[in-house]
């Protein structure tokens, strides 16, 4: 078996231990061909490279970013990819129930099995997990710049930025057209859902299923802020849709406009601001590797059918 793993250097030392990890292997996987990127853009070149070249599965070495661009290079392949979280949020890799440990992610997807799972579209651009406008996406750019500008990245770092971007943001009017559905109305976030979590394990979408041709639409009215903060602990509760400003819908294709541009993100990297988003899905269009005991739940994220 051909394995090329495609790591993100930027975490720092987290990342050079994923990187004595990836080269130590698994007894059954042999040796594993290493890229390091060097910035935007080589996770996808080298995702599509591997693919071209029939590899069969692409370690993606990183946070949710470097999973999306190696996602994003192997679309319609047959080279699977393995996630092996390195990263902040570490959404898609949290539902897929693959342990944040390198060590221990490597050992589990070396008896993982390959599932098919839907990857949605935004303005022609992949996302795996979540997409989305309003608050969320704010605090995504902030995060990002602050990155950009040398400052730590973590957990702790995006709960600190979400609090002071609370106290800032003013929710936006949005008209969204899903399938059969309909909301026009001020929001706080309108987010398009294919995982369950944007990471972090705050669940936006508990329950939602990776491989069924449908993306939960999730809208947060606009509340009051102590709303807003009484409800905010729901999300690592697991009981958001508790939240009497929450919705939830399910389509395959959606259109969301708002009054003015507004910035929105990919899998919580921001895209530049636009006033209209067209959002579908393309249904089973990755092969990914999960561990055994995720494919196996009648819970998880996978059809049993699969």
């Amino acid at each position: 078996m051909r394995i090329v793993a495609v790591l993100n250097p930027r975490a720092g030392l987290t990342a050079r231990r994923a990187l004595e990890a990836v080269r130590r292997g698994r007894p059954s996987w042999g040796e594993v061909e290493v890229r390091v990127t060097s910035g935007p853009g080589d996770a996808r070149t080298w995702a599509a490279e591997a693919a071209r070249d029939g590899v069969d599965l692409l370690l993606a070495v990183g946070g949710d970013g470097t999973a999306n661009e190696s996602a994003w290079g192997l679309l319609g392949s047959r080279t699977t990819l393995g996630l092996v979280p390195v990263g902040s949020g570490n959404g898609l890799a949290r539902t897929l129930g693959i342990p944040l440990r390198p060590d221990r992610a490597l050992a589990a997807l070396e008896d993982g099995v390959r599932r098919r799972m839907d990857v949605g579209m935004v303005n022609g651009r992949p996302f795996l997990n979540v997409s989305g406008a309003g608050f969320d996406a704010a605090v995504g750019a902030a995060f990002q710049a602050r990155g950009r500008r040398g400052g730590r990245r973590g957990l702790f770092t995006y709960v600190w930025l979400s609090l002071g971007e609370s106290l800032r943001y003013r929710s936006q009017h949005w008209t969204l057209r899903a399938g059969e559905h309909t909301f026009e109305g001020r929001a706080l976030v309108v987010a398009f859902v294919n995982g369950r979590q944007y990471g972090g394990a705050a669940v936006i979408a508990p329950g939602a299923r990776l491989d069924d041709g449908l993306l939960d639409i999730v809208v947060l009215e606009d509340a009051p802020l102590a709303e807003v903060l009484a409800n905010a602990p729901r999300l690592f509760l697991g009981s958001i849709e508790r939240f009497r400003r929450y919705r939830r819908l399910a389509a395959a294709q959606a259109v969301l406009t708002g009054a003015t541009p507004a910035v929105f993100h990919r899998d919580g990297e921001p895209e530049p601001a636009s006033d209209r988003l067209e959002v579908r899905v393309e249904p089973r269009a990755l092969s990914v590797l999960v561990p055994r005991a995720t494919a196996n739940d009648p819970r998880g994220p996978f059809s049993q059918a699969a």
